[in-house]
């Protein structure tokens, strides 16, 4: 079958310059037609800086939080390197030393040593995950005290030294609490 436009050249009712010319009128429409819809859709450039504008200010929010959760990760890494690198054994711990992870009570086992030195505020708790789980560590205070500048949700428990101050109105100041309370 072929197309309308040679069968009218067959049947002499069109000769070839007519026919040129309507191809090329027509394919002439189709670019104005197109030109006019390419400029409906297109800003003029004073309506196109504003835009480029918040684009702009988009991109730049955009690149400081990444660079904000890049710092983030990068300091949660060197508190975890503080932690596995500064970390004191505990494996022949038998006095069980109870502490507060997220609102529950939870237990590790240490040295009578390591017990004083933790009610003393010398050592500290922090926490990081291992590839076996969660893992509580003992750290020296001055080791928790670099950690807490980089990332404070690692560090659990750090006792305060016992302030030799008491509460002159305090109705329970007769009563010690005894060093080896467990709870």
């Amino acid at each position: 079958m072929s197309s309308l436009q040679e069968q009218l050249l067959k049947a002499g009712l069109v000769d070839e310059k007519k026919l040129a010319r309507a191809k090329q009128e027509k394919s002439k429409q189709a670019n104005q037609a197109r030109k006019k819809r390419g400029n409906k859709g297109q800003p003029s450039e004073a309506s196109r800086q504003p835009l480029q504008n918040k684009k702009a200010e988009r991109d730049r929010e955009l690149n400081r939080q990444r660079q904000q959760q890049a710092r983030q990760k990068e300091l949660a890494a060197q508190a975890t390197q503080l932690i596995v690198n500064n970390r004191l054994e505990r494996a022949q711990g038998d006095q069980p030393y109870g502490f507060v992870y997220k609102r529950k009570i939870k237990k590790i086992y240490v040295t009578e040593a390591q017990k004083k030195q933790l009610a003393e505020g010398q050592l500290a708790i922090a926490t990081h995950v291992a590839t076996d789980g969660r893992r509580f560590e003992l750290v020296p205070k001055a080791v928790a005290e670099k950690i807490g500048e980089r990332d404070g949700s690692f560090l659990v428990a750090i006792d305060p030294p016992a302030e030799s101050s008491r509460d002159e109105n305090d109705p329970y100041a007769d009563y010690e609490v005894p060093d080896d309370l467990i709870w």
